[in-house]
């Protein structure tokens, strides 16, 4: 935006200039050089005017506060409307800086599988609260209408969003040009899509893999190593495929440093890998081969034996379910133990589908007696109860509970022995202190369950 500003402080400057110009004062003609001069006359003083050209600084009308800014630029004739422009771009890239980097937004957070939904939530408010704040400045500096004339519109996000601490602090100018090279890289991808559709075939992976490496170098032409790197764990195809991977293992949740790390310990080979996959050429497989075995090998160092035993063991599907069942039972440390138990489960029930001799029904009959031993035995890991059997005998009733009277005016011990058929003594015995005549209404009497109902 600065080039703009010093074109529009130009045209108030030239403004000034064209202005003093046009005031400046006219000399009378001298006198014809045959004439004589008057002696009786004294010569008027003449006073000789130049207007000498003002050479302004830009570090002169500047200034942090918009106010003294606003003041210096009217001091020297700048029009209205072109002073409007000015501190409206001005504003404008200020908050375009903040908006780069003061808001945590997802894009930054590349090590997630999945997007953090609080930090899309907070990033949401912050960039409103900026916008509102924007649009505050603008109104106290230039009064009430200042948009129905702007000029300038509010930076919309083009290509990839460029924020935070390190892409986000990148002048105006280096931005510029990582977006051209963004722009031509889609261009290029939709060329080729277009040119290998027209040929009835897909593109090749090493057509995909050059384009990919094409735009990377030009980046590397333009950003510093570790901004090159924030661009590419952000935006890369290999760092997509590594979050897209860590998201099917569901458990596998990694921190900055372990992302980065396993960024780089792939990123070395999977361009290579790449290139060579669609190849059925026996050298091109087994160089493929060696790279993948190579990568792993740089995954298993750049993990440590503890982490890259976890990554490994959740490769596998039936992990990742043995690992989600002992985490919905509280018992993490236990997905090995589940694991067991599923695949024994599932062995016998093979076992018996397999079985010919079998009928439906039992074969029913069976498969529930193996599911139910899944059950105890995934009880006895996690400490809980044991499930009862199809032939247990059924709990013991529940013991019969004491009944509750709320004494009624005129009630006694002998009243309600009479009503509920209990002696006089038992009531005594579960009530000890009640009065036999001196019950009070509202008192709570605690009489014997009823006796056992007779059954035909």
């Amino acid at each position: 935006m600065r080039w703009r500003n010093w074109f529009l402080l130009s045209a108030c400057v030239n403004a000034a200039l064209l202005a003093a110009l046009v005031w400046r004062p006219t000399r009378a003609p001298a006198p014809a050089p045959d004439a004589p001069a008057p002696t009786n006359q004294v010569a008027a003083p003449r006073t000789h005017i130049e207007v000498r050209r003002q050479f302004f600084l830009w570090s002169e009308l500047e200034s942090s506060n918009y106010v003294t800014y606003i003041e210096n630029l009217r001091a020297i004739s700048c029009p209205e409307q072109t002073i409007r422009d000015l501190i409206i771009a001005d504003v404008n890239a200020l908050y375009a800086r903040r908006r780069a980097t003061e808001v945590l937004t997802p894009d930054q957070q590349w090590w997630r599988a999945t997007p953090d939904p609080e930090v899309l939530r907070a990033a949401t408010e912050k960039l409103q609260a900026l916008e509102a704040e924007r649009r505050a400045l603008l109104t106290q500096l230039l009064g009430p209408g200042w948009d129905q004339t702007e000029m300038v519109s509010v930076p919309k996000p083009r290509g990839v969003m460029l924020d935070g601490p390190v892409l986000g602090a990148l002048d105006d100018e280096t931005k510029r040009r990582i977006n051209i090279v963004v722009a031509n890289s889609q261009a290029r991808m939709e060329a080729l899509l277009a040119q290998t559709a027209e040929a009835g075939r897909p593109p090749t992976a090493r057509e995909l893999a050059g384009l990919r490496e094409q735009t990377r170098a030009e980046l590397q032409t333009i950003l510093s190593p570790a901004a090159v790197e924030e661009f590419l764990l952000r935006y890369s195809h290999n760092a997509a495929e590594l979050r897209a991977e860590l998201a099917g293992l569901r458990f596998f949740a990694t921190t900055p440093d372990e992302f980065r790390a396993l960024f780089r310990a792939r990123d070395q080979f999977e361009t290579r890998i790449q290139a060579l996959a669609d190849s059925t050429d026996p050298n091109d497989i087994a160089a493929r081969r060696a790279l993948e075995r190579q990568r792993d090998e740089a995954v298993k160092l750049a993990l440590g034996p503890q982490r890259y035993a976890e990554y490994a063991a959740l490769q596998d599907p039936d992990y990742r379910a043995a690992y989600a069942q002992a985490v919905a039972a509280g018992t993490p440390e236990q997905a090995g133990a589940f694991l067991e138990i599923n695949r024994a489960t599932t062995a016998e029930a093979a076992r018996l589908r397999a079985n010919t001799n079998l009928t439906a029904q039992q074969l029913a009959i069976e498969l529930k007696r193996v599911e139910l031993e899944q059950l105890k035995a995934a009880a006895a890991v996690t400490g809980q109860p044991i499930p009862p059997g199809p032939d247990a005998p059924p709990p013991p009733p529940p013991p019969p509970q004491n009944r509750i009277h709320t004494v009624r005016q005129g009630d006694t011990l002998g009243s309600l022995s009479t009503a509920y058929g209990v002696p006089v003594g038992v009531l005594m015995n579960l009530n000890p202190g009640a009065a036999v005549n001196g019950l009070r209404p509202g008192q709570q009497i605690t009489l014997p369950p009823p006796p056992p109902t007779l059954t035909q």
